[in-house]
């Protein structure tokens, strides 16, 4: 089985229903509270990066792998993330807000990082990355399901909030369907590397978590704010660091999406032992 028709309607859908749940005020809370989405921005899209970077350096990680490991740092927010802040009583209107800006910024500045990346890495892994394709993939499978659901939340919002309550509840069932039929068709490198690269994903998680937080304190934010930073900093959309990974078009390259199947494992579980603790320190 090809992953990437797997995949391909997953990330559509995904994004479709990102646009669904978007409103016009969602973008005001740029100018209404700069200081928490300029917080969550950094973290996500410079900060995560970087700590991959480290961690990538630290771990002698196998050329593709370290480019898959960057990969999945660079990508969007995750979607989830919405959910996990209003479990941990986080402010969810932010998570929205940062969810679709990073969905948005990164279909520029992915392409960006991994040529850096690729660049970097070396000659040795026969691995190229045609931006101009990958530019043209993001455009088309996130940018225009984003802005279409976005259209039909503002003239149909009925149908809209119906869908989205659909697709919302076959989201992360839909990516644990994948990172299955992805785990069987893989299982033997996966778990032949799944100490060195289960450990530095939860390294660069726990790190995120961390940068997160210290982010929240150096901006001043409010507890539900920085819980909801916490969780988008250390959340990411691995839908979409697997569709890069086996494009056709692309890198074309499953053994490139397999940090992201785990990176998608451990930030659960992470996140939900981290929303766990809050439930228990509330009383809830």
């Amino acid at each position: 089985m090809n992953t990437i028709f797997i995949v391909l309607p997953i990330l559509t859908l995904l994004m479709f229903d990102l646009g669904l749940a978007l409103r016009p005020a969602d973008f005001k809370l740029i100018l209404h509270r700069p200081l928490p989405v300029a917080a969550g921005l950094l973290g996500q899209l410079v900060m995560l990066p970087l700590i991959a970077w480290a961690v990538s350096e630290g771990f002698h990680l196998a050329p593709l792998f370290y480019i898959g490991t960057m990969l999945i740092a660079c990508s969007p927010g995750g979607s989830s993330s919405n959910v996990f802040s209003m479990l941990a009583g986080g402010d969810i209107a932010l998570s929205v807000t940062l969810t679709a800006l990073s969905s948005i910024i990164t279909l520029f500045t992915v392409p960006l990082i991994m040529a850096w990346t690729t660049q970097s890495v070396g000659t040795g892994t026969e691995v190229s990355l045609p931006v101009m394709n990958l530019l043209m993939q993001n455009i088309v499978l996130m940018g225009i399901p984003i802005v279409l659901g976005l259209v039909m939340a503002l003239k149909r919002p009925v149908w809209a909030a119906k869908i989205h309550g659909i697709l919302k509840k076959c989201a992360f069932p839909a990516l644990m369907f994948l990172a299955l039929v992805f785990f069987l068709q893989h299982r033997e490198t996966i778990m032949r590397e799944f100490v060195t690269l289960g450990l530095s994903t939860t390294i660069m998680i726990l790190s995120a978590m961390m940068m997160g937080a210290l982010l929240s304190v150096v901006f001043r934010l409010k507890q539900t704010e920085r819980r909801t930073i916490v969780i988008e900093v250390g959340m990411q959309n691995a839908a979409q660091a697997i569709t890069v990974a086996c494009s056709p078009v692309v890198f074309n390259n499953e053994t490139i999406a397999i940090p992201a199947i785990i990176y998608a494992l451990m930030m659960n579980v992470l996140l939900l032992i981290y929303v766990a603790v809050i439930k228990h320190e509330s009383g809830k």
